[in-house]
């Protein structure tokens, strides 16, 4: 059975048909979904949505783009969210150089002290970076070296992908790996052993070829593992079964 490692059930475009959805999974093969926070709200939305449904789980952070929100305050809360029973990460934290809706030092300050409530409270951490390779790396070892975590939708090389193997990080891969466009991210899958990749979606967002465009949800899971069966030349029931067992493993679910 699939584990989704990264969702965004609370978004509005699941408004309409949430519970049917969310209904229909365990049929297509899903057994087990991560919700993730990116804000204050968001991650409120997710805990409460993970205490509805037995097979959701949370993660409760501050997405980089919100980081200019928090103060000790709103981090407080959301160290409160963080000790919630089916809260089993903290994030999406990271970095985002793309969109730049934070100050980048801004940013950097709440990615460590969001490590560091990880830490203090012996959760994973689910990392998001974009166009900020370096400087996630550079933190990372300095703030998250002992940590779990996964680095979410991951974008860059091969090389730094390893890099992050080599600390223990699984690599999170979702639907771009099934585009003509999705070469680095291809090359990651060949390069990293299977034991180090997790699946996810950033529903309803990323969604896989052939339904690149459309609304993404767990059920697209299958596409995804397809490709890395072809990639890496091993049974799609492997890949399953192998990515599942590290979602487990990284959020300490096989206890």
């Amino acid at each position: 059975m699939i584990f989704d490692t990264h969702a965004h059930y609370d978004d509005e475009q699941f408004d309409a048909d949430r519970e049917e959805l969310l209904g229909s999974l365990k049929e297509g093969s899903v057994d087990a979904v991560v919700n993730v926070g990116a804000s204050l709200a968001s991650s409120r939305a997710a805990v409460a949505l993970a205490g509805r449904y037995p097979f959701m789980y949370a993660a409760a952070g501050v997405h980089p783009d919100h980081a200019a929100e928090l103060d000790e305050e709103s981090f407080s809360q959301l160290r409160e969210l963080c000790r919630q029973e089916k809260v089993v990460a903290v994030g999406e934290i990271g970095l985002d150089y793309y969109w730049d809706e934070s100050p980048r030092d801004v940013q950097k300050k709440w990615f460590i002290r969001q490590m560091e409530l990880a830490r203090e409270l012996s959760l994973p951490v689910n990392i998001h970076s974009r166009d900020a390779a370096e400087d996630t790396l550079e933190i990372v070892r300095e703030h998250g070296r002992d940590l779990p975590g996964v680095i979410h939708c991951f974008s860059y090389s091969k090389e730094i992908a390893c890099a992050y193997v080599k600390m223990g990080y699984y690599i999170g891969v979702g639907g771009v790996v099934t585009f003509k466009n999705g070469r680095r991210l291809k090359e990651t899958v060949a390069e990293i052993p299977l034991t180090s990749i997790v699946l996810e979606t950033d529903c309803p967002y990323l969604a896989p070829e052939p339904n690149r465009g459309k609304r993404n949800s767990s059920l697209n899971l299958v596409y995804v593992a397809r490709e890395i069966a072809r990639i890496k030349d091993v049974p799609y029931d492997e890949v399953v079964a192998c990515t599942a067992r590290n979602a487990r493993t990284l959020y300490r679910l096989d206890r």
